[in-house]
């Protein structure tokens, strides 16, 4: 044998030499797969209790509450300085009452249990109304969103009623139910049903196609697809259609209320201006807003307690 291939075969290393040189680059030998877990360390993160956790939202909602907290003391400043020098400038405020004026009466009413009587009456009555034009209107919002023969055959229908105003019900419920008390009720019903009824088609028909066709595939039923699917996907339009249900049922409630009422924040206001008593109605007119404001804060709370994903999305996407 040649002295140069001698010397190769001297020098090309053992195959156990070979293996053991080269490093392991995309395979992980047995021993390494068989060697127990390194220990992970304990997690540093601190449970916050109720109060730092409340405090830690009022901080980060602070600028808005106050932003809003002085946006209703410019109103009332300048609602204390026009009635004070009685502008007049088109609008007139010689006849109206100021905010101490206004004050003073909130102190005067409270004292009687009669104005406690009638804010609670109206809220009976905004609750029950709102309560039943929410099953009915998500229920048939849903089928009608949904099924194409259902929308068919029931949508033009509910177009027809929905133009009427709900103050125009007024003289035909009270000729439908025997009681003056359900008829102020329906009418309530009937100016909240129809804007979560529009709302809730208009969410389930853009439920993203692509997420039915996927629960299909995966061997969904019907029910657990209008359970699971649709009405998450739609309940962002469900709860704007309720908060603007909110908003037209205490119009069509304080409405109701002034025509064929006996008791009721409407009929405190419209009684409070035939005895010509100019700081009850601006109270009723206060209370009024102050009750729809809760109301619809409310459904905004709910809304995002069942939605935690869209305050993730809105505080992602914030524009600062």
């Amino acid at each position: 044998m040649p002295t140069s291939t001698q010397r190769l075969f001297h020098e090309v290393p053992a195959p156990s030499a070979l293996s053991e040189a080269a490093p392991a680059r995309g395979l992980a030998r047995p021993e390494e797969i068989l060697r127990a877990p390194l220990p992970v360390p304990p997690s540093t993160t601190v449970a916050l209790s109720p109060a730092e956790r409340g405090w830690q939202v009022l901080r980060q909602h602070a600028p808005a509450y106050l932003m809003g907290a002085c946006a209703l003391m410019g109103i009332v400043l300048f609602w204390h300085l026009a009635t004070t020098y009685r502008l007049d400038f088109y609008i007139r405020f010689s006849n109206i009452p100021t905010p101490m004026e206004v004050l003073s009466k909130v102190a005067e009413v409270n004292s009687s249990p009669k104005f406690i009587k009638n804010v609670g009456m109206s809220l009976q009555r905004i609750f029950i109304g709102f309560a039943i034009a929410t099953v009915l209107g998500v229920a048939l919002g849903m089928l009608i969103g949904r099924y194409r023969l259902t929308r068919s055959f029931m949508f033009p229908a509910m177009e027809v009623f929905r133009p009427i105003p709900a103050i125009a019900w007024v003289p035909i419920s009270i000729m439908l139910w025997p009681d003056n008390e359900v008829s102020i009720v329906f009418i309530t019903f009937i100016g909240a049903f129809f804007p979560i009824l529009l709302n809730t088609i208009s969410g389930v028909q853009a439920v993203d196609g692509v997420l039915l066709r996927a629960s299909q595939c995966l061997g969904a039923r019907e029910r657990q697809i209008m359970w699971y699917v649709v009405l998450p996907g739609a309940a962002p339009q469900i709860f704007t259609g309720l908060a603007v249900g909110m908003g037209v049922a205490w119009v069509s409630l304080i409405a109701a209320e002034m025509i064929s009422g006996q008791f009721g924040i409407g009929y405190f206001t419209w009684e409070a201006y035939s005895l010509i008593s100019y700081p009850e109605i601006v109270l009723g007119m206060i209370t009024i807003g102050v009750l729809g404001l809760l109301c619809s804060g409310l459904i905004r709370f709910v809304g995002k307690s069942m939605m935690p994903w869209l305050s993730y999305g809105a505080r992602a996407g914030s524009v600062r």
